[in-house]
């Protein structure tokens, strides 16, 4: 089982099993294109992608989008956002599926009006995903400028491929782990969803 192999092997693992998924490699290369500081291709995308393949379903199967975060501290206004995501719309408007692109160094700015909690200001990318509901989803993977993958992984691999939902309770509510968990669960029964910690 991959989950258990060392951790350079299932870094070639994890390779292996993305690159399944023509859509993801081609929003990497696209993404890798726009320049974007610390980017990071992320969250559903990358773990329901190995899901699939190891349940035997096609890699595309269930993936609502293709998240892209960066880090732009030097101007937090929503126009200078604005002006990227549609930089990215244009970029990724004959692929087969919605890549959203969002600026983690603003996500402080909004993120307690739509969750009812409030966010600290990211310092980084991988600051941002750290903070998934799910340490499964704290997964993020961009190319360098050289064509070698990066991968941000703080919580490792092994439940990705061992198909373990566990919750990362460091920002989200309990409730966003539960509905994602639930609604993943619905799509890929073979998911273990573990519960949120009862102090």
């Amino acid at each position: 089982m991959t989950g258990r192999l060392p951790l350079d092997e299932q870094l070639a693992a994890l390779k292996t099993t993305l690159s399944r998924n023509e859509t993801l490699l081609e929003v990497l290369d696209r993404t890798a294109a726009l320049d974007l500081p610390g980017w990071y291709l992320t969250a559903g995308c990358l773990f329901q992608t190995v899901w699939n393949v190891v349940t035997g379903r096609p890699p595309t199967e269930g993936i609502k989008d293709y998240d892209v975060f960066y880090f732009d501290d030097r101007d937090l206004s929503w126009e200078a956002e604005d002006a990227v995501i549609r930089a990215a719309a244009a970029a990724f408007a004959d692929l087969p599926a919605e890549v959203e692109v969002r600026n983690e160094a603003r996500v402080h700015l909004w993120y307690e009006q739509k969750f009812g909690v409030p966010c600290p200001p990211h310092t980084s990318t991988e600051a941002a995903i750290d903070s998934f509901a799910a340490t499964t989803c704290c997964l993020g993977v961009r190319l360098e400028p050289d064509g070698r993958w990066r991968v941000y992984a703080p919580h490792g691999l092994s439940d990705v491929f061992r198909l373990v939902v566990r919750p990362n309770p460091v920002l989200a509510p309990r409730a966003v782990y539960e509905a994602k968990a639930a609604r993943w669960r619905r799509q890929w029964p073979e998911l273990t969803v573990l519960g949120w910690p009862v102090s």
